[in-house]
């Protein structure tokens, strides 16, 4: 878009509104349906009767799904521009409820949700990169607002997705399976902004550098790990909260959603207020700033007992920064290539998340087997406890490669 402000004339002015429109709605709708799954998957397995690590392997499978979505879509958008795979990946949505709905065993539940999460894949490149080739002016600020949508939608998803859950139709209970099909239907509000927007094809399709290139910079591997170990706290959050809450302090489901609901409160609330002084700090020391705060409110929350849980709902003010300034920092550190550098970091991203997840669910599942032969049934929340630490200490090891970016950066005088 070079120097010029999108703003300068009437018409690029109006284009800049209604694709600012088409991001933020489009955040909003992911952000609700990427963390209905929070309330749904305490159901899901009572439903199936599967094991905490037979949730990590679906938590896992959404992750390689998720992984291949983001793998490819730069590719894609060579041939039918990032729009249209935008598009594409919102009429994913339906289809993936229409699966999920009628999904007849464990089985047949991982490849709907693996395709589901394909189009999240495709989801988060194709809104990343047209956020970071609209948003030019006050990154970081714009970043967080968008961002601030999709914690918006997550922060309304527990409370509303256990509504549609218990509620009834023509006497039948929706459950979880209706409850998908119904908030994935909705795909088509974002699809509308983003049909009547415009972007100009060198937006994202110029490249300077290739992959062998942007590969061999340690600044893109530091990025890497920041976002994955804090992205492994974020999902694992909105994943596990409502379940440990359930499982080591006998929450009723609708209160343990309430939890969630606020941790994206305070997570949602951060994002609207924070853009500015992330803008005014620089972005590598914000992400240390704020990893360091939200691995702390973890690991305490958690050794505190009950008592503790309002630390892990105020965790949320930490972890909510994390993603929109790692975006904003490849905007600035890559801006060149910037659809080369997402992809090669949400793609490693997701190969990371894969592992992890499992890694989760076999913490808790071994340390459950542990736990309750020597404490009985407070085991069982022992066990939840130890998995939701490790989140904790994931926070800490984003802290500490951020630390070395920004060590990294000030030797070469660019530090964002």
């Amino acid at each position: 878009m070079g120097k010029e402000n999108p703003t300068n004339r009437p018409d690029q002015r109006r284009n800049y509104i209604i694709l600012t429109v088409a991001i933020f709605v489009g955040f909003l709708f992911f952000g609700f349906t990427d963390n209905a799954r929070g309330p749904a998957i305490p159901r899901i397995q009572a439903d199936f009767d599967i094991t905490e690590l037979q949730v990590g392997i679906l938590l896992a499978l959404n992750s390689i799904g998720y992984l291949i979505g983001c793998s490819y879509t730069t590719a894609l958008a060579k041939k039918i521009g990032i729009k249209t795979c935008l598009i594409v990946a919102l009429a994913m949505m339906p289809v993936s409820g229409v699966l999920i709905c009628t999904v007849p065993n464990y089985t047949a539940l991982l490849l709907a949700f693996f395709i589901l999460n394909l189009g999240f894949g495709m989801i988060e490149i194709s809104q990343g990169v047209i956020a970071a080739t609209t948003f030019t002016k006050r990154t970081g600020t714009m970043m967080s607002l968008a961002h601030f949508f999709y914690g918006a939608g997550a922060a309304f998803s527990p409370v509303i997705s256990t509504g549609l859950m218990v509620a009834r139709f023509g006497g039948q209970l929706l459950g979880w399976r209706y409850m998908y099909l119904i908030i994935l239907s909705c795909a088509i509000i974002p699809a509308i902004p983003l049909l009547i927007g415009k972007l100009k094809k060198q937006d994202y399709n110029k490249k300077k550098t290739g992959y062998a290139v942007i590969l061999k910079k340690p600044s893109l591997w530091l990025t890497i790990m920041i976002l994955a170990l804090a992205a492994i706290t974020e999902m694992g959050s909105a994943a596990w909260l409502v379940n440990f809450l359930e499982k080591a302090y006998s929450y009723q489901t609708d209160q343990a959603a309430l939890r969630l609901t606020l941790f994206f409160v305070c997570f949602t609330l951060t994002r609207l207020c924070v853009g500015p002084l992330i803008d005014k700090i620089g972005f590598i020391n914000s992400l240390a700033i704020s990893t360091a705060f939200a691995g702390a409110m973890i690991v305490a929350g958690v050794l505190i007992g009950e008592a503790g849980t309002p630390l892990l709902v105020i965790a949320g003010i930490g972890i909510a920064p994390i993603f929109p300034t790692v975006m904003a920092t490849i905007a600035k550190l890559f801006s060149d290539e910037i659809d080369l550098a997402m992809t090669a970091i949400m793609t490693a991203m997701g190969i990371i998340l894969v592992p992890a997840n499992l890694l989760i669910g076999g913490i808790v599942n071994q340390a459950r087997v542990i736990f309750t032969s020597s404490h009985g049934e407070a085991g069982v929340g022992m066990a939840y406890g130890a998995g939701y630490i490790f989140l904790g200490l994931c926070c800490f090891g984003s802290c500490v490669f951020a630390l070395i970016l920004k060590r990294r950066q000030k030797k070469t005088g660019f530090l964002v």
